[in-house]
């Protein structure tokens, strides 16, 4: 039965990403040849989003692959069970009261005759609760089934119950037409403890995040428990959630994830290593090169860099060392290079963030090109110095095999020149465009080079499942935290704190540079982007910033970030992948961390980069 339920699920989240690229492209094809529409494609295309993100959530719980600060914490067996414990107790309950809130504004939220076709709105907008429901469970049932873990995370469920007694009155009184008196004087003392609990809770979400809680359950929870201390609607986080994932450019996620997850489990990256590594391995540094491009490639399509390490780097390690470069070059370059592709166009970053910050996402787009050829040149520099110095052997040019290996790669190639040229063209929108990607590297991959065949395409989407459903899981709740600091404030009362003390662009700057390091060391760049942007935001309007400039200086310090220890991201992953004691890749990426802070700095004060190419 349960393995039957699984299957069902995987079958839903691979339906959801299929029609997800289907509506968009027919759109496309009705509007260039019969000049109309497909009739509330747009509205399925944002409802499908939605489905996908609770679904995609729901699997990653599961799999236990929710995004977590990537800290290894060496407890002794009993003290790390008691940990876990303490832990699932915690997402247990945030998600069982989160579940209840969901509930709660589905019912209260929609009119039963509102509908998406033939379908009513409020049963699309239940998975919600469904899926924070099922979330809940498997975080308990997660634990080992014999002795005390079990039974004390479900005691999440009632706590959950408890932190979520407004919405539970709430419909009771939709259904019932009137609150009990028992519940208004419970209601009395939940309020008297929120003011109480919510700081210490607070903390301890916190503290949890060390130790393996889901960064959506620490956003989450700590936005849902500043709504409980100010006895405001807790139902603002749900309608926020669904607002941002029915929104207009969000269902472009989860396409060029797909893509970029069809590239990497095909033959792809082979193909591109032999055509870079032909064109490039002549000149000192050739084959670092061809490394840094392919990696650049592959981020800027997944939108997260872990995947290229962990899916080309093997491969490239392997290439690099039999090149003659060292060990820990290949494995300092590779993980420097993991994040390399975040600024240019389609990355997922430059998405959310123009979608947070409400700045033109085409204007980005065009503002990330040359920042992210800064960051990939200084790089590539640095690798030519390094193979001069050593003397690493370089291999003769061979028109042959640039030939060979362009026809070989040529259909990889061109998909970043379909996609943006048929977005800047005013052809496609751009979820338009992340559907013609799929559409395209399934037609690759599966009909012309037939590195993947269909019935392998179920098994490539649960790989991307645990980054689409961990990615969006967290924008839905840092959406609600970032709607209580705009609600209280927080961003005015900063601004004028900055605007009477300092007076500075350029000291500003330094100091936006310093912050972000340390957000970007301990957050990851989606929730960031959600939770950091609005607040720094009106502090650049002061010193009359760009908006573009801001966004790609934000983005920039982020993908640093990924290198920053002590939890930069790539340098886990890196471990993971190359079989590295962590301290060791910490001193092979130093050189690159100090090289690309350079190249951040140059990006920070030089707006030229950032703004060059945008329109007059």
């Amino acid at each position: 039965m349960i393995r039957r339920l699984h299957k069902f699920e995987d079958l839903l989240a691979f339906a959801a990403i299929f029609l997800l690229a289907l509506f968009p492209t027919l759109e496309v094809v009705a509007r260039k040849f019969f000049h109309t529409g497909v009739r509330n494609s747009t509205e399925y295309t944002h409802q499908l989003v939605l489905l996908l993100t609770f679904i995609a959530g729901m699997i990653t719980s599961r799999e236990k692959k929710h995004l977590s600060l990537a800290l290894e914490m060496k407890l002794p067996p009993a003290a790390g069970l008691r940990v876990h414990t303490s832990v699932a107790l915690l997402s247990a309950a945030l998600t069982a009261a989160m579940a209840w809130t969901s509930l709660s504004f589905v019912i209260s939220g929609f009119d039963p005759q509102q509908m998406i076709g033939p379908v009513p709105l409020r049963w699309i907008a239940s998975v919600m609760a469904i899926g924070y429901s099922v979330m809940s469970w498997r975080f308990i049932t997660a634990l080992p089934r014999s002795g005390f873990p079990r039974p004390v995370a479900a005691l999440g469920l009632l706590l959950g119950s408890w932190l979520a007694l407004d919405p539970i009155a709430n419909i009771w009184t939709v259904f019932a037409g009137s609150t009990p008196a028992f519940f208004e004087l419970l209601l009395n003392i939940y309020h008297q403890v929120n003011l109480l609990a919510a700081v210490p809770l607070i903390l301890l979400l916190i503290v949890s995040a060390f130790f393996g809680a889901p960064i959506f359950i620490v956003l989450g929870g700590i936005g849902f428990l500043l709504f409980a201390r100010q006895a405001q609607a807790l139902e603002v986080i749900p309608n926020e959630a669904f607002s941002l994932l029915t929104g207009q450019s969000l269902p472009a996620i989860p396409l060029f994830t797909f893509t970029g997850f069809l590239l990497s489990e095909s033959r792809a990256g082979e193909r591109l290593v032999h055509l870079f590594r032909a064109l490039f391995s002549w000149i000192p540094g050739g084959l670092a090169i061809m490394a840094i491009l392919v990696c650049a490639f592959f981020t800027t399509f997944t939108g997260a860099s872990g995947v290229t390490i962990l899916a080309l780097g093997a491969l490239l390690s392997y290439v690099l060392i039999q090149g003659k470069y060292t060990e820990s070059f290949s494995q300092g370059l590779l993980t420097a290079s993991g994040s390399i592709g975040l600024l240019f166009p389609p990355s997922l970053p430059i998405i959310i963030y123009g979608v947070t910050a409400g700045v033109s996402i085409k204007d980005m787009f065009l503002g990330g090109i040359f920042p992210g050829m800064v960051l990939v040149l200084v790089i590539i520099a640095f690798s030519v110095f390094h193979a001069s110095h050593d003397r690493v052997e370089r291999e003769p040019f061979s028109p042959r095999q640039a030939l060979i290996g362009f026809r070989g790669a040529f259909w990889e190639i061109a998909l970043p020149v379909v996609i943006i040229g048929s977005y800047f063209s005013g052809l496609t929108t751009l979820v338009e465009s992340g559907a013609i990607a799929v559409i395209y590297a399934l037609l690759v991959e599966v009909a012309v080079h037939r590195d993947l065949k269909l019935k392998q395409l179920p098994a490539v989407m649960l790989k991307c499942v645990p980054i689409i459903g961990g990615v969006l899981t967290i924008l839905a709740l840092a959406n609600g935290l970032a709607y209580y600091i705009i609600d209280a404030e927080i961003p005015m009362k900063l601004a004028a704190w900055v605007q009477a003390t300092i007076h500075s662009k350029y000291l500003f700057l330094l100091l936006l540079n310093i912050a972000l390091l340390v957000v970007g060391c301990f957050m990851d760049i989606f929730s960031a982007t959600l939770v950091v942007v609005p607040l720094i935001i009106p502090l650049a309007e002061i010193f009359a910033i760009h908006p573009v400039h801001l966004g790609i200086v934000f983005l920039a310090n982020m993908e640093l970030g990924y290198l920053t220890p002590p939890v930069g991201l790539n340098l886990y992953l890196a471990a993971y992948r190359f079989n590295q004691p962590i301290s060791r890749i910490y001193r092979n990426v130093l050189v690159f961390l100090f090289i690309q802070l350079i190249a951040v700095l140059l990006i920070t004060y030089i707006p030229f980069f950032s703004t060059a190419l945008l329109a007059k």
